[in-house]
């Protein structure tokens, strides 16, 4: 665990002092070839570093952002795009966490009592995952008197409150040090009316949002040309949940170190081709036939979840990555409880 650790540390080093020279170059190079050129080592660098963590909360982590948001960033920075260009150009304290962690400036809002309401009902919010987090974890050490489908289920929770919990304590780090208000990264993806709801308005928006502009916005522009306008989303959003899948393969690769069998793609096609019939189906009724949000709610959550029982978490349990979540999380309680690192490897998952 030291080592984990010391890497984690020497990684993240790197990842700075390659933030920086990002940031200088614009002094250098204007928009275009040669800013790329002189940007491209560093993005296939970020595709490198995290080869060299093996835990699943650091090293998962740094897969997902320096390889799966800094990477899009920089090359849209290159080309003058992106939330990292701007003029004038960004500060280093804000081009950094910008361009590696999961997060987007907001404007304060005007109303301090609205925004003290939201603050109490997110800090309750906030509380009320950690502790399912924490019964989850404990659930872990009997799942074997457990159906297995109940199994894949509080698998879902787990990633949903773990991604949330993990993202918010970023946010608030962030909000901390440089006095802005950021977007929250999910919106109650559990009240999802649709599937166009929940990828695109609910579930991990930062993502969506540089989805949106690395891959969806550019195919939609140039579909278009060929095509009506108003299907020109179709491409659009299969071309989005391509990208998304080779996104998510490649993080489980990095997770697990396993040979990538398709099956994160697979997840990823299968619901662009079902929210692009979505699509087709509402822009041709347009309005005049439509699902009530009770029935529409439930069927899209109930979708997500069997689709992701049968390909997005097979890949999870064949690299025995749960026994390693909760064996990490094990290995920090024992650490805030006895004051000393134990690698992970040598934990039962069972708490004490």
């Amino acid at each position: 665990m030291e080592g984990e650790i010391r890497n984690f540390i020497v990684v993240w080093t790197i990842v700075l002092a390659s933030l920086c020279y990002s940031h200088t170059i614009v002094k250098f190079f204007r928009n275009g070839k040669s800013r790329f050129v002189s940007i491209i080592p560093i993005v296939c660098l970020f595709f490198i570093l995290p080869l060299y963590l093996s835990s699943i909360h650091l090293g998962g982590t740094t897969t997902f952002f320096i390889a799966g948001l800094a990477t899009f960033k920089l090359i849209f920075f290159a080309f003058g795009k992106g939330p990292l260009s701007s003029t004038p150009p960004l500060p280093l304290s804000t081009f950094i966490p910008l361009a590696c962690l999961p997060i987007k400036f907001q404007k304060y809002s005007t109303d301090d009592v609205e925004r003290t309401k939201k603050a109490k009902n997110s800090t309750l919010n906030h509380v009320t995952k950690i502790t399912l987090l924490a019964i989850l974890i404990r659930v872990y050490s009997y799942k074997e008197y457990l159906h297995p489908k109940i199994i894949l289920f509080f698998y879902c929770l787990h990633i949903y409150f773990m991604l949330e919990i993990i993202l918010i304590m970023i946010s608030a780090t962030v909000r901390r040090i440089s006095r802005v208000e950021l977007e929250p990264p999910f919106d109650k993806p559990y009240l999802t009316s649709s599937l166009q709801d929940f990828w695109g308005k609910r579930w991990n928006l930062i993502v969506s949002n540089i989805l949106r502009l690395t891959v969806y916005n550019p195919v939609h522009s140039i579909v278009a040309n060929w095509i009506p306008r108003k299907w020109a989303a179709i491409p659009a959003t299969l071309a989005t949940f391509f990208a998304s899948g080779i996104a998510h393969e490649l993080i489980f690769y990095y997770i697990g170190r396993l040979k990538p069998n398709g099956e994160a793609m697979m997840f990823f096609l299968i619901h662009g081709v079902a929210l692009s019939l979505e699509i087709v189906i509402k822009k041709i009724f347009n309005g005049r036939f439509w699902v009530p949000r009770i029935i529409s709610g439930p069927l899209a959550l109930a979708f997500i979840f069997f689709t992701s029982s049968w390909l997005f978490f097979p890949p999870w349990l064949r690299g025995n990555i749960d026994l390693k979540v909760c064996s990490e999380y094990i290995a920090f309680y024992q650490f805030l409880r006895y004051g000393k690192l134990i690698s992970p490897t040598n934990i039962t998952c069972s708490l004490p």
